[in-house]
């Protein structure tokens, strides 16, 4: 520790014995920097608020209300992009000796990192300019800053107002053109698909076509067979109930309340019953049948008479069985129908197997150009929908909350902090010079440091015994050195203080 404090003291001491030098790098290093900082020329930034509120019930309605929304997104995006920014640039002072590309080219760049436009929330953009050239005086580039901010506001304002419907105008002859386009290709498509199903009848539809016809004619087939089953299962019963019935039955003024006219009565009113379609297992079907087996015994007890009248349940049965015959045929007529189809499509595709992709490449070719037309269309009728939406009803409202400011005091450079800080660069760079030199000269301040570079013993010092003019040429000197340290810092608040009046000036 007591070695540290040694250095610390031949650090000091070093620093001091040159203090002359320290004072004169710090003078000079103070003046160049505080030069530098007079030439830099003052900067004014402008700023200003606007307010975008969007409100239309009937573009909410109709579900276009987004466009809007989506434009001031790229107009805050794209406001100073290189176009707009040339247009502020050429109708502001900044584009006073530009001629050729090049100094355009460079004064947008600048104006680039100049500008800034921010998104504060939702509906609200701050706008903000700093200005700050060498060839024109303080007031001068405040005035050009808030011209820069103002005419920011305008392309704003242009951009989503009038440029907006010239856009949907533009974007409308362009989806006309598109649809005129798409309309032919669709037409020629279209002719190239009825020249082909005429000539290829099997093939209507392309692959997918087929396939679905397929589909749905073995649907059909099944369901045929379904119902053929059904018929022929009905069929069967109505046979085996005519063999059970009589073709004659007895008659006879004598034996109207026999047995035998009861059974033809009850026969009859069964087959009423099974005409109208009631199942073996319906309750007033079997109380029939047991009333029919009754009469049935009773009259095989009974002597039968000659002669006798056609039985009405035969002949009521035998007209449903014609009924259900019919129905048998027809559908077997049509089972034979829908297997001859299907077998022809199968054979079709199995045969042709290069006209059936054809078919599928054509189809498929109609239905992309048909789909792009219909999304064009759509896009055409909603796009006409909005722009008479935005002329008849703008929900665009455009508000300044606030005004381009007229900037009163620099916003840069930070003179005040610049020039305490040159002056603190100053000293640190006189005290760092003085401590180098006395470095790199090989004297010592103490004997202790001697004693460790030498690596001998020291056996003793002799101090300095000045006279009494020395003495006071060394005072005078001191007071010089103060003197100058302190011209220093006052010329350092000198232009503190200048800086601050001339802030106060411009306010």
């Amino acid at each position: 520790m007591n070695e540290v404090f040694e250095d610390l003291r031949t650090a000091v001491y070093s620093v001091w014995r040159r203090r002359w030098l320290a004072l004169c790098v710090a003078w000079a290093v103070c003046v160049v920097g505080w030069l530098a900082i007079a030439l830099i020329p003052n900067s004014y930034e402008s700023n200003a608020r606007i307010y975008v509120q969007l409100e239309d019930v009937l573009a909410e309605q109709l579900e276009i209300a987004g466009g809007a929304e989506r434009d001031i997104t790229r107009v805050r995006q794209t406001l100073t992009s290189s176009v707009n920014l040339e247009k502020v640039i050429r109708s502001t002072r900044l584009g006073e000796g530009i001629d050729d590309q090049r100094k355009m080219e460079k004064a947008i760049q600048d104006l680039t990192e100049a500008v800034e436009v921010k998104s504060e929330e939702d509906n609200l953009f701050e706008l903000s300019a700093e200005i700050g050239r060498g060839d024109l005086s303080d007031n001068e580039n405040a005035k050009l800053a808030q011209d820069v901010v103002q005419k920011l506001i305008d392309i704003f304002r242009e951009e989503n107002i009038a440029g907006n419907r010239g856009e949907v105008a533009e974007t409308i002859v362009f989806l006309d053109q598109q649809l005129e386009e798409r309309k032919k290709e669709l037409e020629a498509a279209e002719q190239r698909r009825l020249v082909f199903e005429a000539e290829n009848p099997d093939l209507i539809g392309g692959a997918d076509g087929v396939s679905l016809r397929l589909q749905t004619l073995r649907s059909e087939l099944r369901d045929v067979d379904a119902d053929l089953a059904a018929a022929s299962s009905a069929l069967a019963s109505i046979d085996g109930q005519i063999a059970g019935t009589p073709r004659m039955i007895a008659g006879g003024a004598n034996e109207t309340g026999s047995a035998r006219a009861a059974l033809a009565q009850a026969q009859a009113q069964l087959a009423q019953l099974q005409s109208r379609g009631l199942t073996d297992s319906h309750p007033d079907v079997v109380s029939t049948k047991k009333q029919v087996d009754l009469l049935r015994r009773q009259a095989a007890n009974e002597n039968p008479n000659t002669g006798g009248s056609p039985n009405p349940a035969y002949t009521g049965l035998m007209s449903v069985k014609s009924e259900r015959q019919a129905n048998v045929q027809a559908l077997t007529a049509r089972k034979a129908a829908l297997n001859a189809e299907l077998s022809s499509l199968m054979a079709s595709q199995a045969s042709e197997p290069t006209v059936a992709a054809e078919a599928n490449r054509i189809s498929r070719d109609y239905q992309v150009l048909k789909d792009k037309y219909d999304e064009l269309l759509n896009n055409r009728e909603e796009m006409r929908l909005r722009g008479q939406v935005e002329t008849n009803r703008s929900s665009f409202k455009f508000e300044v909350i606030d005004p381009p400011t007229t900037p009163r005091a620099p916003s840069a450079p930070k003179r005040p902090i610049l020039l305490l800080g040159v002056l603190f660069a100053g000293l640190a760079a006189g005290i760092g010079a003085a401590f180098a030199i006395g470095q790199l000269k090989s004297t010592y301040s103490t004997t202790s440091g001697l004693e460790r570079s030498l690596d001998l013993p020291v056996l003793g010092s002799i101090s300095q015994t000045l006279t009494d003019a020395a003495r006071e040429l060394q005072r005078k000197r001191l007071k010089q050195f103060y003197g100058a340290s302190a011209a220093l810092g006052g010329l350092c608040f000198t232009l503190l203080a200048i800086e601050f009046v001339q802030r106060g000036m411009l306010a």
